[in-house]
């Protein structure tokens, strides 16, 4: 790679590092968009140094944030149609250009896609609680909105970088009625909730939803309450290689975003920036093809990956 195009990758890891870029769906979207630059200013002079060189922009761009899924997809997702191809190199160039911009277009109607789908299950009335920063969440939630449902939104803060503050914002913006509540308060306030949705970050085989640290105990208040737990995700958030037992990485973020570690001699801590909720508290995942229940998850898998 040259300096010049190992610039386009090396700002988006930065920024994908530094969470100026969120978001699952986000971090895919700008994945495609970094291969695609790569790809403009490429000057590989052979169709093998091309791919070489994307294969090694994929690869860097992947590192970046272990746990969100919707990276190495998107990268798997271009590299996958540049390999398969016998073009020349100029024709595997605009094969990569198209497959990036296919794989951000496809990405942006799942998120409409899943808020007409997602809409159906919100009633008129319903009080409903979300976590974090979820776009596809929001879809469903500001669908449901705009159809003229009367809802009202709880939502938690999201610390220690308190992405429920986004939320809160955009929604207010959006005109829909919300309240803003610390992490802990989750079960005290469930009694007052309808349903939960929330994104995620990668699903497993087993129907088992990674997402944001939180969104677990937010999980198992519902449970106890016999609140419906819904999880919002596009089909590339489903993670291919749990299917040969191969666990999720769960990132953990710098501690200074939790406290002053010099304020703290002889204290550990620990920021996990996710975490796991078993398929048995998920309810239904809403996905642009459709509303599933947890165990179906292996299906999405086979036909998204192309495994049997």
């Amino acid at each position: 790679m040259t300096h010049h195009m190992r610039d386009e990758i090396t700002q988006t890891v930065k920024k994908i590092k530094s969470m100026e870029i969120r978001g699952a769906a986000n971090i895919g979207r700008y994945a495609a968009a970094a291969l695609k630059a790569y790809t403009i200013n490429c000057d590989a002079r052979s169709r093998d140094e091309f791919v070489r060189g994307l294969e090694e922009a994929g690869e860097t761009l992947i590192d970046a944030r272990p746990t969100a899924v919707s990276l190495p997809n998107a990268v798997k997702f271009v590299l996958r149609r540049v390999r398969d191809s016998d073009l020349s190199l100029e024709g595997l160039k605009e094969l990569a250009v198209r497959s990036a911009d296919a794989f951000i277009e496809n990405s942006r109607q799942a998120v409409r896609t899943i808020g007409e789908i997602g809409a159906k299950r919100i009633s008129d009335g319903d009080t409903i609680m979300t976590h974090c920063n979820s776009s596809v969440a929001l879809s469903v939630i500001k669908t449901a909105f705009s159809q003229g449902k009367d809802i009202r939104v709880i939502a938690s803060e999201a610390r220690p970088r308190y992405q429920g503050r986004i939320t809160v914002k955009q929604l207010a913006e959006a005109g829909v009625p919300v309240t803003l509540i610390v992490d802990s308060a989750v079960r005290s306030f469930m009694k007052d909730v309808d349903k939960v949705v929330v994104g995620a970050d990668s699903i497993a085989a087993n129907g088992a939803v990674i997402n944001k640290i939180g969104t677990s105990q937010i999980a198992l208040a519902a449970h106890e309450a016999r609140v419906l737990f819904f999880v919002a995700a596009e089909t590339y958030k489903f993670h291919p290689d749990t299917l040969v037992g191969e666990l999720v990485e769960i990132e953990e973020r710098d501690k200074k975003e939790v406290a002053d570690p010099g304020e703290f001699s002889g204290v550990d801590i620990r920021n996990p920036a996710f975490d796991i909720t078993p398929p048995e508290y998920v309810d239904l995942i809403i996905t642009e093809k459709g509303v599933i229940p947890p165990q179906a998850a292996i299906m999405i898998i086979k036909e998204e990956f192309g495994w049997i």
